[in-house]
């Protein structure tokens, strides 16, 4: 088990992954399976929105061997620290050992995206996790799913947990027309696919799940992407008078600014 870092928090366990394919499902996403043996016998699969976080060492820094994220942590400053970045668990496959995450590429800035870009098999890449906890309820009488990109994967793999029998609604919204994928729903789907062009992130997707109106019955929602959007999302479900135990609601990210500094910004609007 992990063990707990001074101050209770959690030393997460951290698995090394290498490289095994890489793959363009779309013109901006890469599709990087892992060969990650170290996962093997862990619960993965219960959750639609199982994730890891990957670990990049700044430029420079090699860490000594056995890799300890507690050590590091404890004994390093911050700066030093490797920088995290979350991806939804696409698929695993126990047996094999393979773990696939898909990666939107976003040019040349970030961390994640150029890694993604350039990744070849043999690489290697650490990563802690898996975490998670939103599955759908197959009682209820819908699903809403609402995402952009970052939350695809997830809004996929609980397209692929519902019953034959369950009604779904589903709001993505991607860049254009061609990242779009095709997915795997019961028949009872409805799925739009939002294009953003030229608009901010999830203008046009609050504009269509405001314009058509919120399933009836028992809805279990799942509203992830963009921190702005998902905000505004959140106060229409709720005012919608959704219990909120039948909401899995948060932002991913927040645009103009990286995982990092987005961390610290919901810290300081939701301390605990």
């Amino acid at each position: 088990m992990p063990r707990p870092e001074r101050g209770g928090r959690r030393n997460p366990r951290v698995t090394l992954g290498r490289v095994k394919a890489v793959s363009r499902p779309t013109p901006h996403l890469a599709r990087i399976v892992l060969d990650a043996p170290g996962l093997a016998g862990r619960e993965i699969g219960g959750s639609a929105d199982h994730y890891v976080k990957l670990l990049f060492p700044p430029p420079g820094v090699v860490y000594p061997e056995p890799f300890d994220l507690q050590a590091i942590r404890a004994e390093l400053p911050r700066d030093r620290w490797p920088r995290m970045r979350t991806y939804t668990i696409r698929t695993w496959d126990e047996a094999a050992h393979e773990l696939t995450i898909d990666v939107v590429l976003h040019g040349d800035s970030g961390l994640a995206g150029p890694w993604a870009s350039a990744a070849r098999p043999g690489d290697e890449i650490r990563f802690a996790g898996p975490g998670g906890g939103y599955a759908p309820d197959p009682s209820a009488d819908g699903h809403l799913l609402i995402g952009d990109e970052s939350a695809l994967p997830a809004i996929s793999v609980a397209l692929e947990m519902l019953p034959e029998t369950a009604r779904a609604t589903v709001f993505v919204e991607v860049a254009g027309p061609e990242d779009e994928q095709e997915l795997t729903a019961p028949p009872g789907t409805s799925l739009t696919w939002i294009h953003r062009d030229t608009s901010p992130v999830g203008d046009a997707l609050v504009k269509a799940v405001t314009a058509a109106g919120l399933p009836t019955g028992d809805v279990q929602a799942f509203v992830h992407g963009e921190a702005a959007f998902v905000k505004e999302l959140r106060a229409l479900l709720v005012g919608a008078g959704l219990p909120r135990d039948r909401v899995s609601i948060s932002g991913y990210w927040r645009q103009g600014l990286d995982e990092d500094d987005w961390q610290v910004a919901k810290r300081a609007e939701n301390p605990a």
